[in-house]
C-alpha cells in the first residue's frame, strides 16, 4: 500500500479541520554533537544538583537505566535459591562453608561462606564480588587478598560471603565472555548476570538466621568494586558500602561485565556511585591507577550528593599511594569504616588486620571431588530460558481493561524509554533557527542538547492556529519535494491544501546525506554502552520536532507521519510523546517477530526485551492510530 496521500490526509482530518516560499535545500555545516563518540576511557563528570528534589528524580532515573540497561525491568520473578551448604571447616575464631544456589532456575551462584565463631549473633553480612583477580574469589596476593578480608570481618563479627563472578573458578555454565547480538536484543547480558547474581546474594544472606537483614553491606575492588557500586544503586537493603580503587572519572571499566549497553549514556560512575546517597559509602582511591584524582574530583562530586541529602559525614575518601589493589591498607580502611557504620563501633581508632592463613584451593572449591548438578543449564538454554521468561511476562501484563493498561504503561513505558534513550524535551528547550526560505517554506534549524536538525516548515501563517504534522522520511525532507520543481511534492501539498502546517526532517545520518559515519562505531567494543544507535538518534529527533511544533503559538494539535522505515521509528516514538493528537505509520512490511530482522533493519539492544512493537502500540492507546503497509510479518 504505497499510494497513501488521500487515506493519509483522510485519516489526519478525522478529528481536526498556511502557507510559504521557495529555493533548493542548501547544506547547513554540520556540528552535530552525537557524530563524536564516547568511549570507557572518556573523560566526564557529573553536573551540578541545586536540590534534593532534583537530585531524588535523577537518582530514580538512573536506577531505572541501569536495570533495563541489565535486562532487569521489570524486575524477574525471585524463583527458590534452594542453597546447598556444606563441607564446614573449622577455625579457632571463624568457620568457612561451601555454597551453591539457583539464582534462576538451573543457573548456579558458587562461593564460600565465612561466619564467626564463639559469638552471638544476629550478625552483619557482607556481600563480597571479587575483582578480575587471576584467581577470582581465591586470589590471595600482596595487591588484594579475597579471602583475607573475609576472614578479618568473620573475625570482626559479621557473615560473609564470597561469590564467582561468571566464569570463574566453579560458576562452569556460562563464559566470561558470555556476549551476542541476538542476546543483546533480548538484554541478556553479562553485566546483568552478574547484577541479579548480587541481588540474590542479598536474598541468600537475608535468609540465614544468623543474619541480621537490617544490616546488610558490601565491598570489592576493581569489577568487584563496579559490582559494589552497581548493586548498591538499584538494591537499597545494602546499608553500607566500600567500593575499591573503581569510581572514575575518565576510565569507567574496561570488561564485558562492567558494560551493558545504554548503561552510561548521559551519565557515567561518578553519578552511579553517588546513588548510594544517603547511606554510609568509603571510597578508596590510590595514585596508581584511574583513581589518581578522586579527591579532587570523584570524591567532592559524590560529597555534594550527600551534603544535600544532610548526610556528608556519611562519604568519606581513603586515597593511599599504590598500584591497583585491595591491599591491607585499603581493606584496614574498610574494615574500620565497617566498624562503625555496620558493626556500631564508635571508637576512633583504626582497625588493624590480624594475620591470616587462607586454605587449599580443593578445600573451598564448591565442585572439587564432587559431581556438578546436572540440572546446570548451558549459556544457550540459559539465553532461551530468559527470552522465553521475558514474553511471558509481557504476556501477562496485556491490558484487558484500563486499569491493566495503566499498569502496563507503569511497568513497559520506562522498559521502551531507556532501551530507546529517547524522550520528548520540554517546548522551551528546543531552539530553532530559520536557514532562510527553501523548498517552498522555511527552512530551520532546531537544536537540543548538542543534536542539529535541519527540517523544512510549510503553512503556518500569522495569527491564526493551526494543527501542524510532523512528517518524517528516512531520507529526509527532499525525498517529500517533486523532483523537477523541488517544491512540495503530492503529499504534503495535499496536507496543506487540507488545513495542516507541515514539519520534515533530516533524521539523523540520514542514507544520502555524505555522513561517514561515527568514529569508531564498528571498533569500539563497548559502543553502545555509552552512546546511542543511529536509530534512536532518528527517534530522538522526532520527538524534538513533536516538541517544537507543538510549542508554536500558531500550532493548536500535533500529528505524526512516518514514512518507510521512518515509520517504525515513528511507531517507537509515540509513547513519549502524549500530545501527539494522531500517527500514521508505515511498517514497511517489517517481519516484527524476526530477530534477524531487528539485528539488520533496527538493531537497538534491548528492544525485543522492551516488548518492541507490541509495547509502542499498546502505548500509543488512546490516541488515534493507523499503521499501513503491514505486509504479512507485522501482525
Amino acid at each position: 500500500m504505497r499510494t497513501i496521500p488521500a487515506v493519509l490526509i483522510f485519516w489526519l482530518l478525522i478529528f481536526s479541520r498556511g502557507w510559504l516560499h521557495a529555493a533548493p535545500p542548501g547544506e547547513i555545516p554540520e556540528t552535530d554533537a552525537r557524530l563524536r563518540v564516547r568511549t570507557l576511557r572518556s573523560a566526564c563528570g557529573m553536573e551540578e544538583f541545586r536540590s534534593k528534589e532534583e537530585w531524588l528524580k535523577r537518582a530514580a532515573s538512573l536506577r531505572r537505566q541501569i536495570l533495563v540497561s541489565a535486562g532487569l525491568w521489570p524486575l524477574p520473578e525471585k524463583t527458590p535459591l534452594n542453597p546447598q551448604i556444606f563441607g564446614r571447616i573449622e577455625k579457632e575464631d571463624y568457620t568457612i562453608e561451601k555454597v551453591y544456589f539457583e539464582s534462576y532456575p538451573g543457573f548456579y551462584v558458587t562461593g564460600n561462606l565465612y561466619r564467626p565463631k564463639g559469638k552471638k549473633g544476629p550478625f552483619p553480612g557482607i556481600v563480597s564480588p571479587h575483582g578480575h583477580w587471576q584467581y577470582g574469589r581465591l586470589e590471595n596476593k600482596e595487591l588484594g587478598s579475597v579471602p583475607g578480608r573475609a576472614i578479618q570481618f568473620a573475625r570482626m563479627g559479621a557473615v560473609v560471603f564470597t561469590y564467582d563472578m561468571v566464569g570463574y573458578n566453579d560458576s562452569f555454565q556460562v563464559s566470561h565472555e558470555f556476549r551476542g547480538t541476538r542476546e543483546e536484543l533480548w538484554g541478556v547480558n553479562l553485566l546483568g548476570l552478574h547484577l541479579w547474581n548480587s541481588i540474590r546474594v542479598t536474598d541468600f544472606l537475608e535468609s540465614l538466621s544468623d543474619v541480621d537483614k537490617d544490616r546488610l553491606a558490601c565491598t570489592g575492588a576493581s569489577g568487584g568494586g563496579t559490582q559494589t557500586f552497581l548493586l548498591t544503586a538499584v538494591d537499597d537493603r545494602i546499608k553500607v558500602s566500600a567500593p575499591v580503587n573503581m569510581i572514575s572519572g575518565h576510565m569507567q571499566g574496561g570488561d564485558i561485565c562492567e558494560n551493558a549497553p545504554q548503561l552510561r549514556i548521559d551519565t557515567c560512575n561518578i553519578e552511579i556511585g553517588a546513588l548510594m546517597a544517603p547511606r554510609p559509602m568509603l571510597m578508596v582511591s590510590v595514585t596508581g591507577d584511574w583513581t589518581t584524582d578522586t579527591p579532587r574530583v570523584e570524591f567532592p562530586a559524590i560529597r555534594s550528593i550527600y551534603r544535600l541529602l544532610d548526610a556528608e559525614e556519611k562519604v568519606k575518601n581513603f586515597h593511599s599511594h599504590a598500584l591497583h589493589n585491595y591491599n591491607r591498607a585499603s581493606r584496614e580502611a574498610v574494615y574500620t569504616w565497617f566498624s562503625r557504620w555496620l558493626l556500631g563501633n564508635n571508637s576512633e581508632g583504626p582497625v588493624v588486620e590480624n594475620r591470616f592463613r587462607v586454605e587449599m584451593p580443593p578445600d573451598v572449591l564448591v565442585f572439587f571431588g564432587r559431581e556438578k548438578p546436572k540440572e546446570a543449564k548451558t549459556s544457550e538454554q540459559l539465553t532461551e530460558y530468559l527470552i522465553r521468561r521475558s514474553e511471558e511476562k509481557l504476556a501477562s501484563l496485556k491490558p484487558k481493561n484500563r486499569g491493566g493498561l495503566n499498569r502496563f504503561a507503569e511497568l513497559m513505558r520506562p522498559a521502551l524509554r531507556y532501551t530507546l534513550m529517547a524522550e520528548r524535551p520540554d517546548a522551551g528547550d528546543v531552539q530553532a533557527e530559520s536557514q532562510g526560505s527553501g523548498a517552498g517554506g522555511e527552512r530551520l534549524l532546531l537544536k537540543h542538547k548538542g543534536s542539529r536538525i535541519e527540517g523544512v516548515l510549510w503553512g503556518t501563517r500569522a495569527g491564526r492556529r493551526r494543527p501542524g504534522v510532523v512528517l518524517v522520511h528516512p531520507r529526509g525532507y527532499p525525498a517529500l519535494l517533486d523532483n523537477s520543481s523541488r517544491q512540495p511534492g503530492r503529499l504534503v501539498s495535499g496536507l496543506l491544501k487540507s488545513g495542516f502546517a507541515v514539519l520534515a526532517i533530516n533524521p539523523f545520518m540520514r542514507p544520502d546525506s555524505g555522513q561517514a559515519g561515527r568514529p569508531l562505531a564498528n571498533d569500539e567494543k563497548f559502543f553502545a554502552t555509552y552512546n546511542r544507535t543511529d536509530d534512536s538518534n532518528r527517534i530522538q529527533d522526532i520527538l524534538t520536532a513533536l516538541a517544537y511544533l507543538e510549542g508554536r503559538r500558531d500550532i493548536n494539535e500535533v500529528s505524526l507521519v512516518g514514512l518507510e522505515k521512518a515509520g517504525l521509528w515513528s511507531l517507537l516514538a509515540r509513547p513519549a510523546a502524549p500530545e501527539v493528537k494522531r500517527l500514521v505509520a508505515d511498517a514497511a512490511q517489517f517481519p516484527a517477530d524476526d530477530d534477524q530482522a531487528y539485528l539488520r533493519d533496527l538493531p537497538i539492544p534491548g528492544l525485543r526485551r522492551a516488548g518492541d512493537f507490541r509495547t509502542a502500540v499498546t502505548l500509543a492507546a488512546p490516541g488515534a492510530l493507523l499503521v499501513h503497509n503491514t505486509g504479512k510479518g507485522f501482525s
